[in-house]
């Protein structure tokens, strides 16, 4: 079959292009902007992978959609991306379902969330139900599948269970964390949204999907810490509301306060299966919940995490419009720029600059960069506790720390970060090779700023003494390899 993937970059649509691709599916991969699309990841392309760019939320760019699309797989959110998210998911459900009745598709397959029928709803799921509203609405044949927790690695939910659990001795649990959800494997997901497709009868129903438990949520940090071996105080607290426990989230794990507040007010809400007809249509070997939990813990200890949340753009700031200028601006801001001659091998002085951040720290003054972020976690910003995808690979988009991969060309040795913490202004951080004029080369380190007004400046010169220690002591390290030389 020939199948097109919305959200291919995101956390689902990655990990099912590869399962379609071993499954000898033709896929056309649905991505904002392609330069953001690892192609490579997934082996040498046969053919069967191609790339279309188009974003739902501009229907003046979906006219490189393709025709006669045997399945189109609905994978887009905006949870992450503030408090207009619903109208953001209302319209890109309302473009994307237009084009499919336009251009003859057969059928759309879509995963929503999981919630009771009746009663009120969070913002975030109400509006995964009115999305579905708006699919079923285009004429085209829909099948919806409609999930609670999914335990994967790089997952929202899993990365925020994980944080909690590994970081805090004690564990103050407000009464949220009673509700009940059927949380299912990433891999047990996959095999329903591909196994769906051999099952030509579900093209008009809408099926719920999770494990074989029915749990708590202090069920699943009380799993994660048995499958860990970790030892855990829990204090009950009736004084935390969904409020306060949002901007809980936000400085004690990697989540975003959006994200979070999004998050809470979906757990005060019991998301369990209350048809399971779909195990009848597609029989699967469900993983229990410590089993998931197994197999992430593998997936992350082998540095294999395939797609992570924090990579999404709706995860962070950025405009993907930005991708579209990748120089720095050069009029209007205020730099800092060094250059030393490198003293390792060339390979050498990338390998260490495609590794700075996440596990490894930052090469100088990684005291500075973690106070820095847990300053930018107090203002509501995303922090430092993104990490990275992968320990020494890096793909334009990705998300690093409080920064965003805006250019990763390892052959030339150029990277570029742009900030993604609460500022006022825009900031950038360069790395780039350099031929010297008799021969050798040089790293280059440009810190870049564009304030905004006064306070942007006053902002920068509050900074330039820490400025003054820290980049010299990190060109100085990177370039000699060591990037234990400037801490």
């Amino acid at each position: 079959m020939h199948v097109l993937i919305t959200g291919a970059n995101g956390y689902i649509g990655m990990r099912l292009i590869q399962a379609l691709l071993e499954a000898g599916h033709e896929i056309t991969a649905v991505v904002r902007d392609a330069r953001r699309f690892p192609v490579a990841s997934f082996g040498k392309n046969d053919g069967r992978l191609h790339v279309v760019e188009a974003d739902f939320l501009d229907a003046a760019t979906l006219r490189n959609l393709p025709q006669e699309m045997d399945a189109a797989y609905y994978l887009i959110h905006s949870m992450g991306s503030g408090g207009d998210f619903a109208r953001k998911e209302e319209q890109c459900a309302a473009n994307f379902s237009d084009a499919a009745g336009t251009r003859g598709w057969k059928r759309i397959i879509y995963l929503g969330g999981l919630a009771a029928d009746d009663g009120p709803l969070s913002e975030h799921l109400s509006s995964r139900r009115r999305v579905e509203g708006i699919l079923r609405g285009s004429g085209v044949a829909l099948t919806a599948l409609r999930a609670s927790i999914i335990v994967g690695s790089g997952s929202a939910s899993f990365e925020i269970i994980r944080d909690l659990a590994e970081k805090l001795p004690v564990l103050v649990t407000p009464r949220w964390v009673h509700t009940h959800c059927q949380p299912i494997a990433i891999r047990n997901v996959l095999d329903y949204l591909t196994g769906i497709l051999e099952h030509p009868e579900t093209a008009q129903g809408s099926y719920d999907i999770g494990g074989p438990e029915v749990m708590s949520y202090l069920d699943l940090i009380k799993g994660y810490c048995e499958v860990r071996g970790l030892k855990r105080l829990f204090l009950p607290t009736r004084l935390l509301s969904p409020r306060l426990s949002s901007g809980w989230l936000c400085l004690l794990t990697s989540t975003s306060f959006p994200l979070a507040r999004s998050l809470v007010d979906s757990l005060t809400h019991e998301t369990v299966c209350h048809d399971l007809e779909i195990r009848e249509i597609i029989p699967l070997e469900l993983l229990t919940y410590r089993e998931a939990v197994g197999r992430a813990l593998a997936r992350i200890a082998q540095n294999h995490v395939p797609s992570s949340w924090i990579d999404s753009l709706a995860a962070g700031t950025l405009s993907p419009r930005l991708f579209d200028a990748i120089k720095v601006p050069e009029h209007g801001v205020l730099r800092d720029s060094r250059v030393v001659p490198l003293m390792a091998p060339r390979d050498e002085v990338i390998a260490r600059i495609w590794g700075i951040g996440g596990a490894t720290g930052w090469p100088s003054m990684n005291w500075a960069w973690k106070l820095r972020g847990i300053a930018d976690k107090i203002v509501g910003g995303i922090g430092i506790r993104r990490s990275r995808r992968h320990p020494e690979d890096l793909h334009a988009g990705d998300a690093l720390d409080f920064w965003r991969v805006m250019l990763a060309d390892r052959p030339k040795g150029r990277l570029m970060l742009y900030a993604e913490m609460k500022l006022p202004g825009e900031a950038w951080l360069e790395f780039a090779i350099e031929d010297l004029p008799g021969g050798g080369h040089a790293l280059r380190q440009t810190a870049t700023f564009r304030p905004q007004g006064l306070l942007g400046r006053l902002y920068w010169l509050a900074v330039l003494p820490f400025h003054g220690i820290l980049f010299p002591g990190m060109i100085r390290s990177l370039a000699s390899g060591n990037l234990k030389a400037g801490v």
